[in-house]
């Protein structure tokens, strides 16, 4: 149920509480001028094995994770990059067996993974 409140008015407490529990935002930034970017280093079809591998342990939807795309995070030299919310931590990766223990360590089990934190 989505539920209004009149703008002149703040939003109560309860509007307030995300819809998520966790974000994980992919960069997928792509630049034309030959500076590094996330794109160079398959961020989009990393980002798309994530999105699919949280469906499949049934970790997506209200109250659990969401997987977003991104424009740039400003860390494209790092990359490919991505961040996860509430805690702020960013992660790179190289492919598929990484993602997945980012999403089974720290998305399910909320472990971040240590090996693949940037500082």
């Amino acid at each position: 149920m989505c539920r209004r409140y009149n703008r002149g008015s703040p939003p109560s407490r309860e509007t307030n509480l995300s819809h998520y529990a966790k974000h994980i935002f992919f960069c997928l930034n792509r630049r034309d001028d030959g500076r590094a970017c996330c794109a160079d280093h398959r961020s989009e079809a990393l980002q798309a094995h994530a999105k699919e591998r949280v469906k499949a342990l049934g970790l997506s939807g209200a109250g659990k994770v969401r997987v977003n795309k991104s424009g740039c995070l400003d860390r494209c030299e790092l990359g490919p990059v991505a961040v996860v919310y509430p805690e702020a931590i960013w992660y790179t990766f190289v492919d598929e067996k990484d993602i997945d223990e980012i999403v089974e360590s720290h998305l399910r089990d909320g472990k971040p993974v240590e090996r693949l934190r940037l500082e």
